[in-house]
């Protein structure tokens, strides 16, 4: 599993932390690569099932529940996307990045797989706000994915799940907590 920090500006370094390796200055072949790994079957996901389970854990966590735990076995990329605040528009620099997946996700290794975007926030503000914020925030960038860039809307999937999974749960209101996360869900069917 890989793990990649892309900013909204550029992409930059690799760094490896346990099960995770969070990198900037990726090249788009890279990006693929890593977005393309998929290593035996896929465990089968329910995005229903993610998005009960993340409502009913508000406050709780979801990092220890049976179906977010699968997630953490998928190829992954951690996104930094900037909003504005409290928002669910899209900042303008951020567009590259998204711009950028949406280029990974049309080059012919990645065109038969489907994505799940998770959207995520830091732990300002109430619990159930910031679940439906990050919920908003997946919604706009799939939306965008579709629209602005082209990707089919069948392969692409949003699930918020607010401040219930932090990159950086010694520190939940860490600005590095709100951020976007796209998981290889596997083959298109």
């Amino acid at each position: 599993m890989k793990n990649i920090r892309l900013t909204a500006t550029l992409l930059a370094g690799l760094t490896v932390m346990t099960g995770h390796s969070l990198a900037q200055d990726l090249s788009d072949k890279q990006l693929v690569r890593t977005l393309g790994r998929v290593e035996g079957a896929a465990p089968a996901i329910d995005i229903a099932i993610l998005v009960q389970e993340a409502s009913a854990s508000a406050g709780k966590g979801v990092a220890s529940l049976p179906h977010w735990q699968n997630l953490s076995k998928l190829s992954q990329l951690i996104v930094e996307i900037d909003f504005e605040n409290d928002s669910v528009a899209i900042e303008p620099k951020s567009y590259r990045t998204v711009g950028m997946i949406a280029d990974a996700l049309h080059h012919p290794n990645l065109q038969r797989y489907k994505f799940l975007v998770v959207g995520h926030s830091s732990s300002t503000g109430d619990a159930q706000h910031n679940l439906a914020l990050s919920q908003k925030r997946a919604n706009a960038i799939t939306e965008a994915l579709s629209t602005t860039f082209a990707i089919a809307p069948d392969r692409l999937f949003a699930v918020g799940v607010g401040q219930e999974w932090p990159l950086d749960p010694a520190n939940p209101k860490a600005a590095d907590n709100r951020r976007v996360q796209l998981i290889n869900l596997g083959l298109v069917r």
